[in-house]
């Protein structure tokens, strides 16, 4: 099965500066916000970017943690012996801004079932989204607000994420569904 990579090391390190940035920029600063990221990579991800924010803001940003598992629409196609580990937030989520992070976003259900399982935390005063490649084919009205990379897909491929925290690699690829 050949795979291309999208993103190597660099580029996903590139990718990571540029969406602190954005998030810096648009939140004229980072006072009151809150990184959360969505299980697996997503938390990885969230925690790479709290770390370049704090870098250039000279601050540390709290970093939480979102199991989404029992909040999917899907979820009887789940083993059933899934456990629940629910959300893991370093402070309140009421009245900050919480910058939602995931891998890779596709059809959207992963995002609403994270919204989901956030809101049932407290209600943020805003939440937004960044995502490492954003893929396209949505099903539910939603859209990123930071974008590490735009890559247009069919829906028979797959793009996979690697994060060395997790595979010893960081890289992006994308190939054919077997």
């Amino acid at each position: 099965m050949e795979k291309n990579v999208l993103m190597d090391e660099a580029a996903i390190r590139r990718a990571l500066t540029r969406i602190a940035h954005e998030i810096i920029e648009r939140n004229k600063g980072v006072e009151d916000c809150v990184v959360v990221g969505i299980k697996t990579r997503g938390i990885y991800l969230a925690k790479r970017l709290a770390e370049r924010i704090g870098q250039i803001e000279n601050t540390q940003i709290p970093v939480g943690e979102l199991d989404i598992t029992f909040y999917r629409d899907d979820l009887t196609h789940k083993a059933e012996d899934a456990q629940f580990k629910g959300a893991r937030l370093p402070t309140e989520v009421t009245g900050k801004t919480v910058v939602l992070v995931d891998d890779v976003l596709y059809t959207g259900r992963t995002v609403r079932a994270a919204l989901d399982a956030l809101i049932d935390q407290g209600r943020p005063k805003m939440i937004q989204l960044a995502v490492l490649v954003d893929r396209g084919h949505r099903e539910l009205p939603i859209r990123p607000d930071f974008v590490g990379k735009n890559v247009p897909t069919s829906r028979s491929e797959i793009v996979a994420v690697q994060l060395a925290e997790v595979d010893s690699i960081d890289q992006v690829t994308i190939r054919q569904h077997s």
